[in-house]
């Protein structure tokens, strides 16, 4: 429900990145589909000059040429429509959306904002700094609500990556009883790496090892090699992302783990989405504080 919604919240109707996260559509739009909708969709959107094929195996460009040529002689070139993923602004305080999951044994927090593109110069500070946030399990946000706290079985933060600005999601399924306690800690964690808790200088270590170690691994089968390559294409990284990568990495400075943390994290600006059993959750969120409470349901229109 909540990846379904959070999407429209942060980037608006009209714009690309809007559609619910879930890839599933509403159940207005699947019902009134047709074949005619595919097929024009289809020719719509592929073309070949819209299009990179990418192969990864024990081949060359010399041996598959000829192949490609021949198999794809007849596929016509055709101007396909640009997609909006145009800039959008932050909203100028917090919201906090609430949808009811009557009798839910926990609640699903969602903190969202947008942040720069997946292609932009402080990414792998970004990546970094998130590493030390919440994107491993050693990370602050697990830390906190799952080793110290017991309220969750795991919560972490992500960036979604895009080509246009990207979503940067903190995730925490927790119990209900706690969901007041939880976005309060959360909300903690958001102003603390920005604020009284930058990165130290043994974090950036411990993040800087374990993303540097991960790469071979990241590399082990065909498939990982070619979606390397893929990425390169859809975010318009340079050919040498991946050889200066570590390189990269491995120079980065506190200084620059919180000069990305106030590029990529902005606490008093985000979309909060909690599904949950609104009678148990609604009135502690109220007393809470965080931003003006708004009731949506499951599609996220507003009650």
């Amino acid at each position: 429900m909540g990846l379904r919604v959070f999407p429209m919240l942060l980037y608006g109707k009209g714009h690309a990145y809007g559609n619910p996260l879930t890839g599933s559509g509403t159940e207005a739009s699947v019902l009134k589909m047709t074949r005619d909708d595919l097929a024009k969709f289809h020719a719509t959107w592929f073309h070949p000059n819209n299009a990179t094929l990418v192969v990864a195996g024990d081949t060359s460009l010399a041996e598959l040429s000829p192949k490609l040529e021949k198999l794809f002689a007849g596929w016509q070139k055709g101007d396909a429509p640009k997609k909006n993923i145009g800039r959008v602004e932050l909203p100028p305080k917090p919201v906090v959306y609430l949808l009811d999951r009557p009798g839910a044994l926990q609640s699903d927090i969602m903190v969202a904002e947008v942040a720069p593109p997946k292609n932009n110069p402080e990414e792998v500070a970004i990546e970094t700094m998130n590493s030390i946030l919440g994107g491993e399990f050693g990370a602050r946000i697990n830390m906190n609500l799952r080793e110290d706290k017991h309220w969750s079985y795991g919560a972490q933060s992500l960036f979604f990556a895009a080509r246009g600005q990207q979503p940067f999601v903190v995730y925490a399924p927790v119990q209900t009883d706690k969901t007041k306690e939880s976005l309060a800690e959360i909300n903690n964690e958001l102003h603390g790496i920005v604020g009284a808790r930058p990165a130290t200088a043994e974090e950036l270590q411990k993040a800087q090892n374990t993303i540097i170690l991960k790469l071979p691994g990241s590399r082990e089968t065909i498939n990982e090699v070619g979606d390397s390559i893929v990425d390169l294409v859809r975010f318009g990284l340079p050919d040498d992302y991946y050889q200066t990568y570590a390189a990269k990495v491995r120079s980065l400075r506190t200084a620059d783990v919180t000069d990305a943390a106030h590029t990529a994290v902005h606490p008093d600006n985000m979309v909060w989405v909690v599904v949950g059993d609104r009678a148990k959750i609604e009135a502690p969120i109220r007393e809470l504080g965080l931003g003006e409470v708004k009731l949506l349901d499951a599609d996220g229109n507003p009650l």
